[in-house]
C-alpha cells in the first residue's frame, strides 16, 4: 500500500481560476507525472484544508470532481485513493484543457429553487419515467418567443436565406464557444457542422469515414437505434463489452468480433463511444481507457466518434472533459445535440470534426443535399449569445439534480430488496439492476400496462446475457409524479415476487 505523499500544492490567490480547479489541475498533473501512484491515499480533506487555509468543502469538491473523472476512488472509511492509469502517456499537446479551465468558473447556484419547483404545471405526462425525456414545462417559452421576435425584427432574412449547408455562422460560433467552455474542446467554428440532430450527425460521420462492408465498434450494452443505422448503411457491427472502466478496447478478450474478422484485421474502422456517460449503464470511462482508445486510433489510423448525448447534465463538480478535447480533435469526431434541452422537436444537433475532414463533410452535404432546418438556427444562436440558454441550463440542471436525488433515495430505501441502483449523479435516466429472480422484460411489459414507460436493460444488449434491469427517466417528472410511478412499480414487483414464490 502506498504511503501518503506530501501534496505539492499552494494556493495562488491571484489566479482567476477557482481554488478547487487549481487543486484538481495539480492532482491530475501529479498523477500523470507518476508522483501519485495507483492506490496512493490522498490527505484527508480536513487536514489538507487546514494546511492550505481553505474551506474543507473546496477540497471535497475537488476530490469528488476527480472521482467523477475516474482519477480517484472513494470508499467509506478509506478516504480517497488514486486509480491506476496503467502505462498510458499523455500526448505532447496538453495545454489546451489547462488554458480553458482558467476561463470557466463553476456553475452559479440558482436562487429561489423552491419557488421554481412550485411553478404551475401545464399538463400531466401520458407515460411516467420515460428515459431521457426533458421536462418541457420548465422551458422558458416567453424568452424563446422574444428571441424569435427579435430576429424577425432585426434580420428576418436570416431565417430563410444566407446560411451555408454546414449551418448558420453565428450558431456555429456559439457552439464552438459552448463546447470550449463546457467540454474543454478547442475547435473553430469552421469545424462545427449544424445537423438535423445526433442521428443525422452520425450518418454524416459514417459517410465520410466508411464504405459498405467496413466495421463499426459499438458499446454492448448500447443505444440500439445506432445498431439499426449501422446495418441500414451496410456496415458490420463489432461489439465492445462495457466494464467498470468503459467499453473494452478492440481486439481485447472482452470485445466480440464477427467470425469473418477473426482472421486478418480484427480492429473496427470506427468506434462509437459514450465516454462521459455511457448509455445505458451511466458509468464514466476512466482516463486510462480514454487514453488507450486515443492511442489505439492513432496507432491503427482508425477513428473515434464521441456521442456526448447529455453531457450538460452532471450534478457533482464540473462536466467531464470530452475525449475529443483530450485527443485535440485529431482522430476523434464529436457529436452533440440540443434534444435534451429543447426536446426532439427542434431537430438540431452538431458535429465537430478534425480539420482534414472539413472538406469531405462539405462534399457529403452537397452530394446528398443534406441540411439542417435553417429557420430555428439564428434564433438559437441569439438565445445562446443573450445568456438565456445558460440561465435555462443552470435552472434545469438544479431541478433535475433534485429529482435524481429523490429517485435514487426512493429506490435505495423502498426497493432495496428487489435490486440495487448505482448513482452516477449525471444524465436524465438511471438503471435499477434487478435481482436474478426477476425478468426485466416481463416487468417492463407489466409496467407498461400500468402507465409507465420503463425500458428493459437486457434489450439494450447485443451479445451480453448478464444484464437484467430497468432503465427509468427522472428529468421529465416532478417528485410527486415520480412517487406515483414508483407506487405502480412497487405493486408490479410485489405481484411478480408473489408469483415467483408460489
Amino acid at each position: 500500500m502506498s504511503q501518503n505523499p506530501t501534496l505539492l500544492f499552494s494556493v495562488d490567490r491571484s489566479d482567476a481560476r477557482p481554488i478547487f480547479e487549481q487543486l484538481c489541475d495539480t492532482i491530475r498533473r501529479l498523477i500523470h507525472n507518476g508522483v501519485f501512484n495507483a492506490d496512493t491515499r490522498l490527505p484527508a480533506t480536513r487536514t489538507l484544508a487546514q494546511e492550505l487555509a481553505i474551506s474543507r468543502s473546496t477540497v471535497v469538491t475537488a476530490y469528488e470532481q476527480l472521482v467523477a473523472e475516474g482519477y480517484l476512488q472513494s470508499k467509506p472509511g478509506a478516504g480517497y485513493r488514486v486509480c491506476g492509469l496503467g502505462e498510458t502517456e499523455l500526448p505532447g499537446r496538453t495545454k489546451v484543457l489547462q488554458d480553458n479551465n482558467k476561463s470557466a468558473g463553476p456553475p452559479r447556484q440558482i436562487s429561489r429553487l423552491k419557488e421554481q419547483l412550485k411553478e404551475p404545471l401545464k399538463e400531466q405526462p401520458d407515460k411516467l419515467l420515460t428515459p431521457s425525456l426533458p421536462d418541457m414545462r420548465l422551458f422558458p417559452y416567453r424568452q424563446w418567443a422574444k428571441t424569435i421576435a427579435r430576429i424577425c425584427r432585426t434580420r428576418p432574412e436570416s431565417m430563410l436565406t444566407g446560411s451555408e449547408a454546414v449551418g448558420d455562422q453565428q450558431l456555429r460560433q456559439a457552439i464552438a464557444h459552448h463546447v470550449r467552455e463546457w467540454r474543454g474542446l478547442e475547435g473553430s467554428a469552421d469545424q462545427v457542422i449544424v445537423t438535423a440532430g445526433a442521428t443525422d450527425a452520425l450518418a454524416i460521420s459514417f459517410r465520410i469515414l466508411l464504405q459498405p462492408g467496413h466495421n463499426v465498434g459499438l458499446e454492448d450494452p448500447g443505444y440500439r437505434p445506432i445498431l439499426r443505422q449501422v446495418k441500414g448503411m451496410g456496415l458490420n457491427p463489432v461489439f465492445l463489452r462495457v466494464d467498470s472502466e468503459g467499453a473494452s478496447l478492440p481486439g481485447s478478450p472482452d470485445s466480440h468480433q464477427p467470425e469473418a474478422q477473426l482472421e486478418a484485421d480484427a480492429h473496427p474502422d470506427v468506434v462509437v463511444l459514450t465516454p462521459s456517460h455511457q448509455y445505458p449503464l451511466g458509468n464514466t470511462m476512466t482516463p486510462q481507457r480514454r487514453w488507450e482508445y486515443i492511442h489505439w486510433a492513432h496507432k491503427h489510423q482508425r477513428w473515434i466518434i464521441e456521442d456526448d448525448y447529455d453531457s450538460e447534465f452532471r450534478y457533482i463538480g464540473r462536466p467531464i472533459p470530452a475525449m475529443a478535447g483530450l485527443d485535440q480533435l485529431q482522430r476523434t469526431l464529436y457529436i452533440g445535440s440540443f434534444a435534451k434541452l429543447f426536446s426532439n422537436t427542434l431537430r438540431l444537433g452538431y458535429l465537430i470534426v478534425p480539420e482534414p475532414l472539413i472538406a469531405p463533410v462539405r462534399k457529403i452535404l452537397s452530394d446528398y443535399s443534406l441540411k439542417a432546418g435553417l429557420m430555428p438556427q439564428p434564433a438559437l444562436a441569439e438565445f445562446i449569445h443573450s445568456g438565456d440558454f445558460y440561465r435555462y441550463l443552470r435552472r434545469v440542471r438544479k431541478i433535475y439534480s433534485e429529482r435524481n436525488k429523490y429517485l435514487v433515495q426512493q429506490l435505495q430505501t423502498r426497493f432495496n430488496h428487489f435490486g440495487h441502483v448505482q448513482d452516477y449523479s449525471a444524465g436524465m435516466k438511471l438503471v435499477f439492476h434487478l435481482n436474478q429472480t426477476f425478468n426485466d422484460v416481463d416487468i417492463v411489459t407489466r409496467t407498461h400496462q400500468a402507465g409507465l414507460a420503463l425500458e428493459a436493460l437486457s434489450t439494450a444488449c447485443y451479445q451480453r446475457t448478464d444484464c437484467n434491469g430497468l432503465i427509468m427517466g427522472f428529468a421529465g417528472y416532478t417528485e410527486q409524479e415520480i412517487h406515483t410511478a414508483l407506487d405502480q412499480l412497487l405493486s408490479v414487483l410485489c405481484s411478480c415476487q408473489d408469483i415467483a414464490a408460489k
